[in-house]
């Protein structure tokens, strides 16, 4: 259920997202589930995979009917269909054991969980960075294992105590004095009175609909309609293994009836480039990666200040908020010299202000928010979500953001990477024509006023994402999805003139899903993309795999293995496909070239609070004589990866 659920919330995130949050966060409400009398608005929103009108829905059906008391009364729930009714019973209980009110050593030391994880992994083929010469040392200065270690204490749901340490490939581990490589940690506190949250160390903020504040995980378009409006999460520990994407400090939200208050700080180091003299940010390095020396010599090198504080009032399903914060560095950033670079931020100090807002009205969720950044420029979203019938769900939303807007912590909404120089009209719409056929349909249709990288001129495009679904029984179930996407770039042919080129690409998707028995499932998955520049030639792809799947209840093995073949023309027609993976570990690799890549996960229990998994996967190419580029380059025409993971709850 896990993994069906990852796959979906994987289509409404960016390929390169580290998913360890999401995951982490469905696996702790799996062991620890929520009372379905009990649970708030955030966190239900935590879950990723339920609207804001199905979340309405509960919170009225509980208040207008009387407290649940059995979880098959979701179904009577408006808006619930079968599997997310089924989905979301696996994290609600009715009335669970009731711990005792307040805090003290005993209690901690007698109903605390702890869980302690370690993971190695490392490429079996030796990639050209590794390589050593009697002239020469190799690039990279570490070893090629990636070791991650991570460790929590949870005592309920009011005190959480998260360290996570990681050293990528390539990083030195110990023999320099410095241990792994990034470390991350916090202590986060919740409480029920006027101190609602507390967290210092490591923390993310999400507020409204990720304009102004939204740091960690972000979500974008998908087959779904589910994370077209976001879910702001408020405050939160930080728990991911990305190195950039948090903020480092103190936080803590008050709250009195309908009025919360979130003031926070945060201080840490960021990896930059600097200039020659070192008095001014090129650019910023956000991979993490320290294996070199020029990369270990960026490292660090820039310091970021952010303070501010988040309003949020509430009153039934009207909510309004307001964010204001300040983000400095300690050396001036500089913009680039490309003329689509023009509008960038630069300087050393940036003031960001936004509201959002979002209400329900019956069956119909209306969300938005604005968003400035003093002395240049603003941007802002509205849109609504309607469950027009039990049959039918629809969503709009219109977005403008000005070419001149800056926000270090933005996540809203955008066809490109972050929500600056672009205006577009998002609609969707899902019908469910019975219990066994549903469509989902959405088209966006967006504009770029400025320049962009490797677009000298203000451009256009549309995208189209359908599928339908087809469920035969509870065991077998087909679906089929079509996705255009048309954008503008420059032109490749060598002439006086230049000027832009329509860019579309295509995909198209058979998936069946098949349950043989309580023990095996399995899922086939046939796709083709092909790619278009101006008058070139079209190029294709291809990816078919088999996945089968094991997991036999209250058995000590479990697992899952695929077995691909591709031949795609090149980079531009690749197709990226959801990968399992060990616990907490998820990724949606790109497809490229001519091959085969098959991998294995297993998973075994050997007792009580003990886990232990095992991955390996092989890509092998049929006409390539080396693999990657660079100093990852590997000579020959195969790529192995072997993972082995512990995990101890006591």
């Amino acid at each position: 259920m896990l993994e069906q659920i990852m796959e979906y919330v994987a289509e409404n995130i960016a390929e390169d997202q580290d998913y360890s949050g999401i995951s982490e966060r469905l696996e702790y409400y799996l062991r620890h589930p929520m009372d379905i009398n009990k649970a708030k608005r955030e966190e239900l929103e935590e879950l990723g995979f339920i609207t804001p009108i199905q979340i309405n829905n509960l919170i009225v059906h509980r208040r207008e009917s009387g407290m649940f008391q059995d979880l098959l009364e979701l179904q009577s729930v408006e808006g619930f269909d079968i599997e997310t009714t089924r989905w979301l019973s696996n994290f609600m209980v009715v009335n669970p054991p009731q711990l005792l009110s307040g805090i003290s050593l005993n209690k901690i030391i007698g109903q605390s969980n702890h869980e302690l994880m370690i993971r190695f992994g490392r490429i079996l083929q030796q990639q050209k960075g590794f390589l050593q010469t009697d002239s020469s040392p190799s690039v990279y200065v570490g070893s090629p294992f990636r070791i991650f270690t991570r460790y929590r204490f949870h005592y309920a749901n009011k005190l959480l105590v998260s360290l996570n340490m990681e050293k990528d490939a390539g990083e030195p581990f110990f023999n320099r004095g410095q241990g792994f490589d990034f470390y991350s940690a916090n202590i986060s506190m919740n409480g029920d009175k006027l101190v609602k949250k507390i967290v210092l160390g490591d923390y993310v903020l999400q507020y409204g609909q990720g304009l102004s504040m939204w740091s960690g995980l972000g979500f974008g378009k998908g087959v779904g309609l589910t994370t077209v409006a976001k879910h702001a999460g408020g405050l939160r520990p930080y728990s991911s293994v990305n190195e950039s994407s948090f903020l480092r400090g103190i936080s803590a939200s008050f709250g009195y009836r309908g009025l919360s208050f979130t003031p926070f700080f945060s201080y840490k180091t960021l990896d930059a480039t600097l200039s020659v003299d070192e008095s001014e940010i090129n650019s910023f390095a956000l991979s993490g990666l320290h294996r070199t020396v020029s990369e270990r010599r960026n490292k660090n090198s820039a310091r970021q200040l952010a303070f501010g504080i988040n309003s949020v009032f509430n009153k039934g399903d009207f909510t309004a908020g307001f964010t204001a914060y300040r983000t400095s560095f300690d050396k001036s950033v500089a913009k680039g010299m490309a003329l689509y670079e023009r509008f960038d931020f630069d300087g050393k100090a940036l003031t960001n202000a936004g509201i959002h807002y979002s209400y329900t009205f019956r069956n119909t969720y209306f969300f938005g928010e604005g968003a400035h950044s003093f002395s240049t420029g603003s941007a802002f979203l509205c849109g609504l979500m309607s469950s027009l019938s039990s049959q039918m769900s629809g969503v709009l939303l219109y977005r403008n953001y000005a070419r001149n807007y800056h926000s270090f912590f933005n996540q809203g909404l955008a066809e490109s990477t972050t929500a600056t120089n672009e205006k577009g009209l998002y609609t969707g719409m899902n019908l469910k024509f019975n219990t066994k056929l549903e469509l989902s349909c959405n088209v966006d249709f967006f504009r770029f006023p400025w320049f962009k990288f490797r677009v000298d001129g203000p451009s256009q495009g549309h995208e189209l994402l359908t599928q339908l679904t087809y469920s035969f029984n509870k065991n077998l179930k087909v679906a089929g999805r079509f996705r255009l996407q048309q954008k503008e770039e420059n032109s490749t042919e060598d002439n006086f003139t230049g000027g832009l080129e329509v860019v579309q690409k295509q995909n198209y998707r058979i998936e069946l899903n098949y349950r043989v028995s309580n023990s095996f499932s399995l899922r086939n998955r046939a796709e083709l993309s092909t790619y278009t520049k101006g008058r070139n030639a079209k190029e294709f792809g291809f990816l078919s795999y088999q996945d089968v799947i094991y997991n036999p209840l209250n058995s000590k093995f479990s697992g899952n293995m695929r077995f691909a073949v591709f031949d795609t023309g090149g980079f531009n027609s690749r197709i990226y496909a959801f990968e399992n993976d060990v616990l907490y570990a998820y990724s949606v690799p790109a497809y490229q070239g001519r091959g085969m890549r098959c991998y294995l996960n297993g998973r075994y229990t050997p007792g009580r609070g003990v886990d232990v998994w095992l991955r390996y996967a092989l890509l092998n190419y049929s006409e390539q004589e080396t693999v990657g580029s660079g100093n990852d380059m590997i000579s020959g025409n195969r790529r192995s990866e072997v993972k082995v993971q512990l995990r101890f709850q006591f």
